[in-house]
């Protein structure tokens, strides 16, 4: 606490010192308007009236970051840690916690269709490599439980990644960056028009050659394509449609159960919003969305140990497919009533022969019922109030409400406090994985077998906040303070099979509801614009890990380390003549486990440079960067053994 107080008090002292000592400008020049968030309650909202602390991230704070993907943009996120490693599927991002290899409880939305992956244990990952950053318009970060919108998964927190409109995106834009440790992206994209219809089609790669110590050469390659087509004055429709691929190394060499291998993943979908306007303060939306993924991972296993000179393929390849339809009305009720209500229908399904013992998918159907609204009681408070009704065909009922009272106690300032309840059901990993080893029709060991014993983790929440400008100072501040209390929270265990099931004893993997466990804290952000032409960044995450009950047997006391006590972040901009622009980010983690391995614990740091120069020629324009990531030390990334080192690259883009 002692060190948070110093840390903030300096920040702030540092800039009022600055302002003053700045070239007199107007505040019109500090402070944009209020921004409007779209993905909170499902309601329009300004930043100050939303149910929760939301970080916004712009384009021009995406482009200066120097981030080549969205998972690596997230650590600069209060409360948020994030992996560079392909190892367990995509780099990832998790809010309050890496309790594993696989980041499950949190959503990620792309234009509002949900990106979680279903396959092994539930992941967000791979959804956050689906959109190139050059596409990105902005991205809407709820720090806290959202499953009163968002349903199964919102557990912690939300992310809605929004694309940029297609009539933003006219012409030809074309990017390429290369640079140390094998960095070579590019990518293209071309946007027409025709009269009451846009276009854009985007196609882009990401590639480098990994973290050094891991078996890296990690290779991205995307297409997507949006329309936004206005039907009649009533009516809008957007069609998007994309594809995927991600070949990537995995494994350790010499490891018998994972060597150095490839492994390769292929995602598509199509999403179609229809929008119809029935008033001024009324509309209808429906949103229909298809994804498909297909995952192949297959390695050798050495049977030397049995005395037996061969081999066989450890396999975990599979595909899923999912379905949904979203049907939402909104509408206002008189002068302090606004209301968004509709339903969800949801199907999962996953095929796996390895990973489930039987060519017949699994299926699981969601549906949801969902209602919020916006109640301005007094023009100084506003009740936010939302609830999910929600039937999964696995886990069965839920209900997930949210409250939340508002308070512009005065001009600029608002205090939030609010209770909410979230779930996360179990993946069909951990309720029906059936992973066998057999070679020549001989089963020689049951890795895991799932006996279906386990409920949905849930989350109760309550938190309290404060929303406030400094116009004088050209600054703005968000502090949230949280407790987060989880309920069984799923672990692993092994039990032993009788002797005889297998040619090698088996003591396969099984998941059930442990420990349960809170996360208290506070957490702000702070910005500024220090002087004409500069802006600063700061922000901190102090959380603490308990549990409810410390004499459970099943409690791992490493559980404690899987968020860093105190994170601390610092993004500094200044702009020069002549188009020149410099942006500073550094990072301190306190103490934290990696995430691919709960007693591997280290305190990392992380210091990135961005150098930029605008090109113009006539109407063409464009921009040269420079970006060194990590010009500190190098630290360890998911696991001990592999290390994130310095990365020069030049980033060149034109715009045509």
């Amino acid at each position: 606490m002692y060190r948070f107080t110093l840390i903030f008090l300096w920040v702030i002292g540092l800039n009022v010192t600055f302002a003053r000592a700045g070239e007199a400008i107007s505040e019109r020049d500090y402070l944009d308007e209020m921004p409007i968030v779209l993905s909170v309650s499902r309601l329009p909202q300004r930043l100050d009236e939303t149910p929760g602390a939301v970080t916004v991230l712009d384009r021009d704070f995406i482009r200066r970051s120097g981030a080549r993907d969205v998972a690596d943009l997230l650590r600069l996120v209060p409360g948020f840690r994030s992996s560079t490693s392909f190892e367990p599927d995509a780099p990832q991002a998790s809010y309050h916690g890496g309790f594993g290899n696989y980041s499950a409880r949190i959503q990620v939305l792309v234009d509002g269709r949900s990106v979680y992956s279903t396959y092994f244990f539930g992941s967000v990952a791979s959804g956050l490599m689906s959109v190139a950053m050059e596409d990105i318009e902005r991205i809407e970060v709820l720090r806290g439980s959202n499953s009163a919108a968002y349903g199964a998964r919102a557990m912690l927190g939300v992310v809605n990644i929004v694309t940029r409109h297609t009539a933003d995106t006219l012409g030809v834009q074309a990017k390429l960056t290369g640079g140390e440790n094998g960095v070579r992206d590019a990518q293209a994209a071309m946007g027409w028009s025709s009269d009451k219809a846009s276009y854009r089609l985007s196609m882009d790669t990401r590639a480098d050659d990994g973290l050094t110590g891991a078996y890296g050469h990690n290779f991205v390659r995307r297409v997507n394509f949006r329309s936004d087509w206005a039907a009649s004055s009533e009516d809008d429709v957007q069609l998007r449609v994309g594809t995927m691929d991600i070949d990537s190394g995995r494994g350790f060499a010499g490891v018998v159960g994972n060597p150095a291998h490839d492994r390769f993943y292929e995602s598509s979908f199509a999403q179609m919003d229809l929008r119809r306007t029935l008033g001024v303060d009324e509309d209808l939306a429906l949103t229909l969305a298809h994804t498909q993924e297909r995952y192949r991972d297959t390695a050798p296993y050495s049977l030397l140990s049995l005395g037996i000179n061969d081999s066989f393929n450890l396999d975990v390849s599979g595909s899923t497919q999912n379905d949904s339809i979203t049907l939402q009305h909104t509408f206002r009720s008189g002068t302090g009533l606004r209301v968004v209500w509709g339903g969800e229908w949801r199907r999962e399904q996953i095929t796996s022969l390895p990973v489930y013992n039987t060519s017949a998918a699994l299926v699981t159907d969601f549906k949801r019922l969902f209602t919020n609204a916006e109640w301005r009681i007094t023009p100084a408070f506003l009740l936010n109030a939302g609830v999910m009704a929600e039937h999964s065909s696995d886990s069965g009922a839920t209900l997930a409400p949210r409250l939340m009272l508002n308070w512009h106690l005065l001009p600029g300032h608002t205090m939030r406090a609010g209770l909410a309840r979230a779930y996360r059901p179990p993946s069909s990993l951990e309720k029906y994985a059936d992973i066998r080893y057999s070679y020549k029709g001989r089963l020689l060991q049951v890795n895991t077998l799932a006996r279906g014993n386990i409920a949905p983790e849930s989350v109760s929440v309550r938190e309290i906040g404060l929303l406030s400008e400094f116009p004088k100072w050209g600054a703005t501040l968000d502090v949230r303070a949280f407790q987060e209390q989880i309920s069984g929270f799923v672990r692993r265990k092994q039990y032993a099979l009788p002797a005889g099931t297998s040619l090698l004893p088996s003591n396969p993997w099984d998941y059930f509801n442990s420990d349960d466990l809170a996360i208290r804290g506070f957490e702000y952000q702070f910005k500024s614009h220090l002087w004409k032409g500069a802006q600063l960044g700061f922000n901190q995450a102090y959380a603490h890990i308990s549990f409810l009950n410390p004499a459970n047997p099943a409690v791992d006391p490493n559980t404690a380390f899987a968020v860093p006590d105190l994170t601390s972040t610092l993004f500094f901009t200044q702009k020069f003549p002549g188009g020149i622009e410099l942006t500073l980010t550094h990072q301190d983690i306190g103490t934290v486990s990696l995430q691919g391995s709960t007693r591997d614990k280290q305190a990392l740091t992380r210091t990135d440079l961005r150098l930029s120069k605008a090109l113009q020629w006539g109407s063409k324009r464009g921009e040269l960067a420079l970006v060194i990531q990590n010009m500190g030390v190098p630290y360890p990334d998911f696991d001990r053994t592999f290390m994130f080192e310095r990365r020069a690259f030049l980033t060149l883009r034109l715009e045509y």
